[in-house]
């Protein structure tokens, strides 16, 4: 719909290792590097800093110092790391590692997912940050936890991808701000993701010549 929303909040569902965090972390680098002014906050509950960044520096990231990334699950610690760093866009990987204090219920339960998720969709409004929240997905292929999530955020994009090939497409099943008609596909190398300019000759190869 023409870019990303300032105040956007987009949930980005996958199957674990398909490839969300490498196509956030690219997407942080492209962000920075095309806009002088973007900070971005990476947030992760599942991989420590040293990780992360070992990660970034596969991918050839190079922010300029304005890709701030921290190891955290506690809701109310990310909140105070935002109110310090003030980015613009926050990405949250992902939403069923992180928990509130203010809930007794366990991490990743259905009450703490909807109660951060509502929290998140706040700041998103109220700050004018452009939040990324990565959900994964279940075996039945829908994203994990309540369907209230999905509700609430402005976007949802799938991440999907055949085990066995190197293609992923990025679809949209809600948007607010655009067509769920586009799709997004990229091929995965070592050095990450790259887009594929002519899906159409992608997927008609293999077929019968004239197809």
């Amino acid at each position: 719909g023409g870019g990303m929303v300032p105040d956007g909040f987009v949930l980005v569902g996958g199957d674990p290792g398909i490839g969300k965090s490498t196509l956030l972390l690219q997407m942080a680098d492209g962000l920075t590097a095309s806009n002088p002014d973007v900070k971005v906050l990476y947030m992760s509950g599942e991989e420590s800093i040293e990780q992360i960044r070992g990660r970034a520096q596969r991918l050839g990231v190079r922010a300029g110092g304005r890709l701030v990334v921290a190891a955290e699950n506690r809701l109310e610690s990310a909140l105070a790391l935002v109110a310090e760093v003030k980015p613009k866009v926050l990405v949250i990987d992902s939403l069923q590692t992180f928990a509130s204090a203010d809930l007794e219920s366990a991490q990743g339960s259905v009450s703490q997912m909807r109660e951060i998720a509502a929290r998140l969709m706040d700041l998103a409004k109220r700050h004018a940050i452009a939040v990324w929240v990565v959900g994964h997905v279940t075996k039945d292929g829908n994203i994990a936890g309540p369907k209230v999530v999905e509700h609430m955020v402005d976007t949802v994009l799938y991440f999907e991808g055949d085990a066995g090939l190197n293609f992923r497409i990025l679809r949209s099943v809600k948007n607010r701000f655009g067509s769920v008609r586009e799709i997004g596909v990229f091929e995965m190398d070592g050095e990450g993701l790259k887009e594929v300019p002519n899906p159409s000759a992608l997927f008609l190869s293999g077929r019968r010549e004239g197809a």
